[in-house]
């Protein structure tokens, strides 16, 4: 999607939020921020924020008539997908994205994503020391500490970002694809968010659902649930393991 000229709300005025607003501000769109805690300082928000006058702010609910106006709503990983809050963009069939795909909108190099439930944040940040070494110009983002937004517009066509991904930002891509995913495990976590095993891992695997098999998916081979999907993962599967010497990948 084109964002110049874009009426995009921003749900969520957290630091996930704020970024997603930037980053709309520098590409030419018109945000519009919402949210649902009516007791937010909307006035000391815009001030340190640095939020511009024109920016609307809406804080309990979205008045009805900018409904009709949203060409998109930007959702903070916070909001979950179901809640109810996000049911009037739905039904008003507007496109709900998280600051991932907003993010990704603006990518211009290579993405290597990173989820799993545990060890995200060390092999992301190893991954980009990685990258370092080889690339000019490395941006390592996502749950780490930099929010992806926050670096998308500084990527160029020879630029590399490394990406760690929780399972609530992947509620919310429709058209991210990394060249390069990793699932490290998944184990039981958050399910008073994804309700049950299934649905949380089915965000997780998630991570590829857009790879073909052009592009590449690492996979731990001592974890059953991701030993069963790699027979539906649409990218080339490369395994790691601590226990096996697996068909193709690493064994340590």
């Amino acid at each position: 999607m084109e964002l110049k000229g874009k009426k995009v709300l921003v749900a969520g005025c957290g630091k996930s939020g704020l970024g997603a607003a930037q980053l709309l501000i520098e590409a030419g769109a018109q945000p519009l921020l919402f949210d649902e805690n009516p007791d937010l300082d909307a006035a000391a928000l815009r001030r340190d924020a640095k939020i511009p006058e024109d920016v609307p702010i809406f804080l309990k609910a979205v008045p009805g008539e900018w409904l009709a106006r949203l060409d998109l709503a930007v959702v903070s990983p916070g909001i979950p997908v179901d809640s109810p809050m996000l049911a009037p963009f739905f039904d008003a069939g507007i496109p709900v994205w998280g600051e991932v795909e907003l993010a990704y909108c603006c990518e211009k190099g290579s993405v290597a994503a990173i989820t799993g439930t545990n060890g995200k944040t060390t092999t992301t940040a190893l991954t980009g020391e990685i990258m370092r070494r080889h690339f000019s110009r490395v941006f390592v983002v996502g749950n780490i500490g930099t929010a992806y937004t926050a670096k998308a517009l500084s990527t160029e066509a020879d630029s590399v970002t490394v990406a760690e991904i929780s399972s609530f930002q992947l509620e919310t891509i429709h058209s991210f694809h990394p060249k390069v995913s990793a699932i490290l495990n998944i184990t039981p976590d958050h399910l008073n968010r994804h309700h049950t095993m299934d649905q949380y891992a089915a965000a997780k695997e998630s991570i590829a659902k857009n790879q073909t098999e052009e592009d590449f998916c690492v996979l731990n081979y001592d974890d059953p649930r991701l030993r069963e999907f790699a027979g539906r993962c649409p990218a080339r599967v490369i395994w790691f393991s601590s226990r096996t010497v697996p068909g193709e990948g690493f064994f340590l």
